[in-house]
């Protein structure tokens, strides 16, 4: 057994995982549990003696037992299958399941937030976050190929963990200390990624989400949308339409740009460079006077060669654009009928 990480506090709860080689997904579950009421103060036990294990308070990623009951949350055992949730096809590691029982508690500790607003965050977190840690230590590949990749990507916090291990011939770190490192690394990470998806990410999808609403007050096709606000909009734009059952209605969204006005083509998806309505060809790489005389509108600015966006000096203008753009591309009746 290797040693204890000590706390000072009079007989405080212990948590056991795995001694030997540490990965990353065991050392953001021990960090996650000292986020927990009942776990803050907890002492560390890596060992893999399973008589010490059964005196411990809460035991993961060692012991081939999942039984939250008694608080075992292994998932090396054959028998073990559990995924975050129905929607989800990855096996759990042992960061996933103490997320997966401990998460919302977490997530309302750090963030204030409950509600639907918690369990938002709380499957945007496992998602965007602890699915990859979850995929790693399970051995999934991102892609479905058998080809050998063109480069390695080193720098993944799995990676980062793992090279925290002392190296072979290394006779002065020890691997107890070198655990804490892994868990303050992964637990800094986590919470960052907590933090930006509150502070950022959250008031975005809350300002597309008025702008998706609002749609029909512009255009009765429901094709025009403006941002009330600029901020990063495609993925949460495609959240909301797969949530409201509104998929490929919008194909236009408009928002302020310094003194201009934008007009953007909606993507087919959000990191995709085609478009579902790509601005008229006719106006394409044309600017300034030059295309208000083809559009027929004032105060023009741009059109971009692909179509992908254009520009107008005042709001007015980009909306006239952006209905001149459905009759001119037929997408307005497409998006009526539908």
């Amino acid at each position: 057994m290797s040693g204890l990480f000590k706390k000072q506090k009079m007989n405080p709860k212990k948590i056991g995982t795995h001694d030997g080689t540490f990965h990353c997904d065991e050392a953001l579950a021990c960090f996650m549990l000292h986020q927990t009421a009942e776990f803050k103060d907890a002492e560390i036990v890596r060992t893999r003696n399973p008589e010490i294990l059964k005196t411990l308070d809460i035991v993961v990623d060692v012991g081939a037992v999942y039984d939250p009951a008694t608080h075992r949350y292994d998932h090396h055992q054959g028998t073990f299958a559990d995924t975050f949730d129905s929607q989800q096809n990855i096996r759990l590691s042992s960061a996933g399941l103490i997320y997966k029982h401990f998460g919302k508690e977490i997530l309302s500790k750090v963030t204030g937030t409950e509600g639907e607003t918690l369990e938002l965050v709380f499957q945007k977190i496992y998602t965007d976050f602890i699915k990859a840690v979850d995929a790693i230590d399970n051995g999934v590949s991102q892609y479905d190929t058998d080809s050998r990749p063109r480069y390695n990507i080193p720098t993944d916090l799995g990676s980062r963990v793992s090279r925290l291990n002392p190296a072979w011939n290394d006779t002065i770190k020890t691997p107890d200390e070198q655990f804490k490192l892994a868990m303050a690394l992964t637990g800094k990470e986590f919470l960052e990624a907590v933090d930006d998806l509150v502070k950022t990410w959250l008031p975005a999808r809350s300002i597309v989400e008025e702008m998706v609403n609002s749609r029909h007050e512009i255009e009765a096709s429901g094709a025009i949308a403006i941002l009330p606000q600029s901020c990063p909009w495609k993925v949460h734009l495609f959240d909301l339409e797969e949530e409201k059952g509104i998929q490929n209605q919008i194909h236009y969204v408009l928002f302020g740009d310094k003194n201009d006005w934008r007009i953007q083509s909606v993507p087919l998806g959000p990191s995709s460079f085609d478009n579902r309505a790509p601005l008229p060809a006719e106006w394409r790489g044309i600017r300034d006077e030059a295309l208000s005389q083809v559009a027929g509108i004032e105060g023009c600015v741009f059109a971009h060669a692909t179509g992908f966006i254009g520009g107008n000096k005042t709001k007015e203008g980009v909306i006239a654009m952006a209905r001149k753009a459905l009759q001119l591309t037929g997408k307005g009746h497409l998006v009526a009928s539908q």
